[in-house]
Parts: C-alpha cells; sequence; structure tokens
C-alpha cells in the first residue's frame, strides 16, 4: 500500500483547479517569443495594477522583514461597508475566504449546495473538508435559486453563490438573491461570491453587504485580483456578521496576507480613477469583442464580468489552434461546456488580436 493509499479518501477525489496556461509555459511548448503572445484567460486586468498601489508596493520593501499588520486594511474596508471591524476577514485572495467558511461549516456528514456550471473551487473546497456535493442544473448557463433552495437538504450547511458567475457571466437580479436569503434556513450559511462586483453596470449595483445586519447566515466575498489589479498578489476578504467572522479567523493562518499585497490593496482602494478607466475599457473592450463575434456568426453568453462565453463547436479544437498562434484563452470543458471557450476582455489591441486569430481558427 503507497502513501497516497493513506490519504484521505475525500482528498483523492478532488480533481485539481486548472488556471489559465501561462504566458512562459505556452512559450515553452510552441517556441513562440514571450513578446508575441496575448493571454486573455484568467480574467486578469489588462491595465495591470493601480498606479497607487504600485507605489505602496516599492514604499512597503522597506519593511519586508516585518511580519504584517492587518489592522489599517480591515479597518478601511469596515469603514467603506458600514460594518465593524470585527466582521472583515481577509483571504489570500478570495478563494482563500471561501476556503475558510468551508473549514469552519463543512464536514463529513454535511452537504453543500452550488449550480451547475459555476467555479471550480466551490465543490473543491466542500469535498478538501469531507463533506458532500450537491450540484443543482443551470438554468440559461446560471444559478437557478428556486431550484438550488429546494435542494437544500436537513445536513446542508452552505450554498455557494457566484454574482457575477464565473465562467458564464450571468447575473442574478438582487432582488431574486433576496427573495432567496429569505426561504434559507438560518443554520444554512450562504457564500456569496461578489469577485466581479466592480464591472456591474451601476443599474445592477447593490450593498449586499447591508444585508448581513438581517441575514447573519450571509458572507459577502470579494476580491482585488480583477479590477483591481493584483491578482498576483493574493488578497481577498469576506464580510460577515461578527460571530461567523470571529469562527473563520480562528482558522485562518494569522499572517495569510503578505505586506505588499496589504500596502497595495489599501492604496487601490483609493485609486478611484483607475477603477473607473479599467471599467470603461472593459465596457469598450466587451462592445468589441461582442460585435466581432457577432460578424463571426458565433453565439455567446451575455456577460456581466469582464470576460466572455461563446460557443465554438469543438473547443479543443479551437483553442490549440488559437495557443499555436500565440493566443491563450480559457477551454472550459471542466464546467460541463466542451463547445464552449471563455475570453477575457483586454486591451483593443489584444481584443483585436483576438478576434483575428479566431477567425482563422474556425
Amino acid at each position: 500500500m503507497s502513501q497516497v493509499d493513506q490519504a484521505l479518501p475525500y482528498v483523492r477525489a478532488i480533481s485539481p483547479y486548472q488556471p489559465g496556461k501561462p504566458i512562459t509555459q505556452l512559450a515553452r511548448e510552441m517556441g513562440l517569443p514571450v513578446e508575441r503572445i496575448v493571454k486573455l484567460a484568467s480574467n486578469e486586468n489588462p491595465l495591470g495594477m493601480s498606479p497607487r498601489a504600485k507605489a505602496a508596493v516599492q514604499a512597503a520593501i522597506d519593511g519586508i522583514e516585518r511580519y504584517p499588520d492587518q489592522f489599517e486594511l480591515i479597518r478601511s474596508l469596515a469603514e467603506r461597508n458600514g460594518v465593524e471591524a470585527g466582521q472583515v476577514v481577509l483571504g489570500n485572495g478570495s478563494n482563500d475566504v471561501l476556503d475558510l467558511a468551508a473549514r469552519v461549516f463543512l464536514d463529513s456528514g454535511r452537504s453543500a449546495v452550488y449550480s451547475q456550471h459555476a467555479f471550480a473551487v466551490y465543490p473543491i473546497a466542500t469535498l478538501s473538508v469531507g463533506a458532500e456535493n450537491i450540484c443543482v442544473p443551470a438554468k440559461h448557463f446560471g444559478h437557478d435559486l428556486e431550484t438550488m433552495a429546494a435542494a437544500i437538504r436537513p445536513d446542508t450547511r452552505v450554498v455557494w453563490i457566484a454574482n457575477p458567475n464565473n465562467p458564464t457571466g450571468t447575473f442574478l437580479p438582487h432582488q431574486a438573491l433576496r427573495a432567496f436569503m429569505e426561504k434559507v434556513p438560518a443554520q444554512v450559511i450562504v457564500v456569496l461570491d461578489e469577485a466581479y462586483n466592480e464591472y456591474l453596470a451601476p443599474a445592477d449595483r447593490h450593498d449586499t453587504v447591508a444585508w448581513v445586519k438581517e441575514f447573519p447566515n450571509l458572507i459577502v466575498s470579494r476580491t482585488f485580483s480583477k479590477i483591481y489589479g493584483l491578482a498576483g498578489l493574493r488578497i481577498g476578504y469576506g464580510i460577515a456578521s461578527a460571530p461567523v467572522a470571529d469562527l473563520m479567523n480562528r482558522v485562518r493562518q494569522p499572517f495569510n496576507c503578505n505586506n505588499l499585497a496589504l500596502a497595495a490593496a489599501l492604496a487601490a482602494l483609493d485609486d478611484h480613477l483607475f477603477v473607473a478607466e479599467s471599467y470603461e475599457l472593459n465596457r469598450q473592450g466587451m462592445e468589441q469583442i461582442v460585435a466581432g463575434l457577432k460578424r463571426l456568426g458565433l453565439e455567446h453568453i451575455p456577460s456581466h464580468g469582464n470576460f466572455l462565453t461563446f460557443k465554438v463547436g469543438d473547443g479543443a479544437a479551437v483553442n490549440q489552434k488559437l495557443l499555436q498562434q500565440g493566443v491563450i484563452v480559457r477551454p472550459i470543458a471542466g464546467y460541463g461546456m466542451p463547445e464552449w471557450l471563455r475570453v477575457t476582455i483586454g486591451t483593443a489591441p489584444e481584443n483585436s488580436r483576438f478576434l483575428e486569430a479566431l477567425e482563422q481558427a474556425l
């Protein structure tokens, strides 16, 4: 019997998360110059990181020998969201926040509900603590909240919801979400993953954090990886009721967010011009890619994030042809969508390069 056989069976059952292919990896595989490769696979901000965040990182390097102090960022997040500091949980990326929720509320003999075509980390986080996944069929590629509510069992302790959803980009109106919260039993934690919240059109935005007072079983998760451009620094946060946040902080690693990430996130919060520029670039880029896909006669799912999912027939074959041209997008067969690909909205030249490569690949 090998060492692997000694591992917990539910850990062995996990299908590892597959990230977007790195530029350097494709360069090695295809023998392409790095500068010729366009990566539109991981929903990163094509403008890079906030200028204020970059300056803060450079200044923070002088204190890198010290252990991190999370106080200032927690205080700032609490003030901006109208909550107490004890309601904020920092994570090494928002994925860390999801993992903390699973560790606190799930175990063998418990279950979690999530939607088909939803973020791959939800079933991984659930399985990693020995709990059972309940996958509810999607409705128009998004969450079917009525069916998800009906799927909750006596042993269910967590419901995972992404809004907007990744990888499909679908969006749940907030009145529908609120109605769902009113149906969910108080002992069931609802994790509302809002990683793409800042890309929502103004008319679609809503203060979901304010619901935490009314629904103490709600955890709102957000990230600095997307519109703030800090994906490589790995920092996100969750907001919950004080008792729930306290439990999550008990199992959180004490220094899970490093000094550079903390400094960058604190500065990025005040870089409103950068956020506005990123939002507008995304809006224009979305229009550009939608128009290109329509010209090519390809179906797409209307998206509320910084990415677009489109149908090509044989996703694996088209993806390989794009890679050969130095264009990286995201195949999503692992999400049960083998005929579809997901592309991140890039700069105007990157979007043009993608559309030209896609036409050749087809």
